[in-house]
């Protein structure tokens, strides 16, 4: 999997909020001042974060943006999935039932490519912004990345 440009930004933003006072609103120019995000892109995620109903957003003077939950119940994986759409391995299809492969190996792999898409769903659920905010604060420790190799020897 590759998290897009649109999912780091819209990670990065997401963040800069649980930093600060969740129940004040953030200007978009704020948001990206802290983040060196281009603000005219950043109003364009904020939007798809709004309507996926991680953010709120209030007009006019002290306006801007805020959490529209706590930062505890807001997943990388929700993030990742309101501006990139779902969370999958590849566009491959779903593996054919019964018996119905049309070529050699295509229903292994179909199901292969549709468990690894899990497991990244499964993953990026695993942390949320409040976990983001501890490792920021020194909380917590960044996430252990696993060799392939140690992980198969691990089993």
């Amino acid at each position: 999997m590759r998290v897009s440009t649109r999912g780091d930004y819209a990670s990065r933003a997401l963040l800069s909020l649980a930093l600060h006072d969740t129940s004040v609103p953030t200007s978009v120019r704020d948001i990206a001042e802290r983040t060196g995000l281009p603000q005219p892109y950043l109003e364009q995620i904020l939007l798809a974060l709004k309507g996926a109903g991680l953010v709120r957003s209030k007009r006019g003077v002290g306006g801007g943006y805020v959490l529209a939950r706590e930062p505890d119940a807001i997943t990388l994986a929700q993030i990742v999935s309101a501006v990139d759409g779902p969370i999958v391995a590849g566009e491959f299809g779903e593996p054919h039932a019964n018996g119905a492969c049309d070529h050699e190996g295509q229903c292994v792999l179909l199901a292969f490519w549709a468990e690894v898409g899990e497991k990244m769903r499964e993953h990026l659920s695993s942390f949320t912004l409040a976990d983001m905010v501890a490792r920021v604060r020194g909380g917590g420790p960044a996430p252990a990345l696993t060799a392939p190799a140690a992980r198969s020897s691990a089993r």
